[in-house]
């Protein structure tokens, strides 16, 4: 009996494969993560405009990455470019409006209660520069596929942090939450270092740039916060608002009644 000889798929398409469920499974984690909190009436949409704008805009960015990696898995790579300069202008939106939501927070002494708010203050702003800074490392080596593709998925698993704490029971996390969902957040990419040993039988160097980076963010914001330096920079920012008689390095109380994010 003559059989038909079934083509082996290529290593690129197992790339492809990987990147693009891993891009869908990200905006999962995210959607699921808000949706559950507006479901628990813990979170709202009558918010300042700035949270809006903050919302739309990391919303964005996960939009925009699941688009382009899309357009590159099917070789739409015209488009893919074209959309890329849009990415990397849309980084400088995600850190400015970040930053601000994360002063507006400390600043009217709201931080969650299971974070120590100097942390929070530091944490948060350090979180987006490691993701930009991974972000603009892919972009300049827009032109090495694996590098590309693979610093992305690291940078944008970062932002995840926020999503997976609102998956994880992060009161009973602390005064580790924040760790335990930086731990969550090395998922991605620990999959595709094991999706390349499966492949290929080796790891790309990007995963351990990556990852190297992710780690290297952790480590300054815990050098930052409890340092003088850290204690400094809270003093700074709560000077002469309700932010200024919250201990920095100690957890406010817990909300009385239903806790709400996205407050005024």
């Amino acid at each position: 009996m003559a059989t038909r000889a079934v083509p082996m798929p290529t290593q690129s398409t197992s790339d492809d494969r990987f990147f693009m469920g891993a891009a869908l499974a990200m905006a999962f984690v995210v959607v699921a993560g808000f949706s559950t909190q507006l479901a628990m009436g813990r979170s709202s949409f009558d918010s300042p405009p700035l949270v809006h704008a903050h919302a739309i805009a990391f919303m964005g960015w996960i939009t925009l990455y699941v688009t382009q990696t899309a357009l590159a898995t099917s070789d739409r790579v015209s488009l893919h470019r074209r959309l890329g300069w849009i990415g990397a202008g849309w980084i400088v939106l995600m850190l400015v409006l970040g930053t601000m939501v994360t002063l507006a927070i400390v600043r009217r002494g709201q931080v969650p209660f299971f974070f120590r708010p100097q942390h929070f203050l530091i944490f948060d702003p350090l979180s987006l520069i490691g993701f930009a800074t991974l972000s603009w490392a892919a972009i300049r080596l827009r032109r090495h596929t694996g590098w590309h593709r693979r610093l992305h998925l690291c940078g944008t698993s970062i932002l995840l942090g926020a999503a997976f704490g609102r998956l994880l029971p992060m009161p009973l996390l602390a005064p580790l939450a924040f760790e335990a969902a930086f731990v969550a957040t090395l998922a991605f990419p620990v999959a595709g270092v094991i999706a390349d040993v499966r492949r290929s039988g080796r790891v790309h160097p990007a995963w351990l740039w990556g990852i190297g980076g992710m780690f290297a963010t952790l480590l300054v914001t815990e050098i930052v916060t409890y340092s003088p330096a850290g204690d400094a920079i809270y003093r700074s920012v709560t000077a002469g608002t309700p932010g200024a008689g919250v201990d920095g390095l100690g957890f406010p109380p817990p909300p009385v009644g239903p806790r709400r994010t996205g407050r005024s």
